[in-house]
């Protein structure tokens, strides 16, 4: 059960991920042109309405064909997806997620069905005709059943909303978000639930609070700075430059080992991020679209015009009750951290002798998304192996959901080796420990030297 709900978020934030810069972008004329913006504009506040109720859900329906059945499913979801936009008046970003798949899937059966049936001569005509029906087909179906079925669901979730903002209950949603969090579930929560929600808050009162209740930075921040003051060996050494990445560059996995190191650090997570949420509550903060990465630059960008004190204080308010905590529980029941490093080396040597890399070209570098951690890593193996003179091996990053064939080389969080193991059985997977000061890199680089 617990595997399903895990897959089926990741999967939900792969719709939406991609899409973050439409987001981004509508969330930016939003905050400029509307009557309450920065620069009001009637003409150009016509392009809000739009975006929201068409170019966002077609291009999450289009991702979701496209991801269960490359560009033909693509097509056809964005297909299914029209129907569910047409047969409501909300923004239909849950419809979106079902209709989008769905359209993926029906013409990967499709396809599957007739394979090698078809008389040469014949194959486009098939391949269009077929698309076209089946998406005409599901069209009609999100429109009378997927589109008043999700507007149901969609006012159910906004009253629900209301109910807990309105008794003072929203700060609870913590108790459930951090420990999420650290269990590397933070692309689906931020962006499988989170964003689509914001978007409909914003939709109404120009900001949301939503897209900062994953994304903060000011919580992790505050654990980081504990451990930089109070903690041991690697974990004490690598704390700055995680800070940097974190706060700065908004990649915020890179604080999640530092949590496992100690789980008891979950407690001061969850203070943090219920302060977080109760400032943003008290005093109007929000945001105008998703913040990603979680970076403040990326925090400050988004935020609301007139909820900059509420924002920046929910976020220093944040950092500083995580610090508190931290430092009390770090110093009370903080273990050795040099322990770690130990581990990650015995486990890259017992991985080095089951198998020759000599000639490797290439290298993967995976995350959840495919778009922080991984990329992070990628740059920072790329540098070392330039450094020792081997240019020629390829480094890329990639989604683990998005992984295919059997890679040479595949990196990943130890956290996620299961998953990248069981999606390419025959690759050689290296489990990184700590992804700033992870001694897997080095002793990579050293045994490739070597070949």
């Amino acid at each position: 059960m617990k595997e399903q709900i895990q897959r089926m978020g990741r999967f939900l934030s792969g719709m939406v991920m991609p899409n973050i810069g439409a987001f981004i972008a509508w969330g930016l004329i939003t905050a400029c042109f509307i009557p309450t913006g920065w620069i009001p504009n009637e003409t150009f506040a016509k392009m809000v309405g739009p975006m929201l109720t068409y170019l966002l859900p077609i291009l999450i329906g289009y991702t979701g064909g496209k991801i269960i059945y490359d560009q033909r499913g693509g097509v056809v979801g964005a297909i299914a997806t029209a129907g569910v936009i047409v047969g409501v008046d909300i923004p239909m970003f849950l419809g979106a997620m079902i209709a989008g798949p769905l359209g993926g899937k029906a013409i990967k059966v499709f396809d599957s069905a007739v394979k090698g049936k078809v008389k040469a001569g014949f194959e486009m005509l098939v391949d269009n005709f077929s698309a076209g029906i089946i998406g005409g087909i599901l069209a009609v179906i999100a429109f009378l059943v997927i589109g008043p079925v999700c507007a149901g669901i969609n006012e159910f979730l906004g009253w629900g909303a209301k109910v807990f903002a309105d008794r003072g209950l929203m700060p609870l949603i913590s108790i459930f978000v951090e420990p999420a969090k650290i269990l590397f579930l933070n692309n689906a929560i931020n962006h499988g639930v989170f964003t689509p929600m914001g978007a409909a808050q914003v939709a109404e009162t120009g900001k949301s609070i939503f897209f900062m209740v994953e994304s903060n930075p000011g919580t992790g921040l505050g654990m980081l700075l504990a451990y930089w003051l109070v903690g041991k060996g690697t974990a004490k050494s690598s704390a700055p430059g995680a800070i940097i990445i974190h706060f700065f560059g908004g990649i915020h996995e890179i604080y999640f080992p530092f949590v496992l190191m100690n789980p008891i650090l979950i407690i001061a997570m969850i203070a943090g991020s219920f302060v977080n949420i109760l400032i943003l509550t008290l005093f109007g903060g929000g945001l105008v679209a998703p913040a990603s990465p979680g970076s403040i630059f990326a925090e400050l960008i988004m935020t609301a015009p007139g909820s900059y004190l509420a924002n920046i204080s929910a976020i220093t308010l944040s950092a500083v009750t995580s610090f508190l905590l931290s430092v009390v529980l770090l110093k009370a029941f903080g273990k050795g951290e040099d322990l770690e490093g130990a581990t990650a080396k015995r486990d890259f040597l017992k991985s080095q002798s089951k198998g020759n890399i000599s000639g490797v070209t290439s290298i993967v570098f995976a995350c959840d998304a495919g778009m922080g951690s991984s990329a992070m890593g990628e740059t920072m193996l790329r540098k070392k192996l330039k450094k020792a003179g081997l240019e020629h091996i390829s480094v890329i990053h990639s989604a683990i959901d998005q992984l295919s064939g059997s890679p040479e080389i595949i990196l990943v969080h130890a956290q996620m080796k299961d998953r990248v193991k069981s999606k390419c059985p025959n690759s050689r997977v290296i489990a990184v420990t700590d992804l700033i000061a992870a001694p897997e890199y080095d002793l990579l680089v050293e045994e490739l030297s070597k070949k």
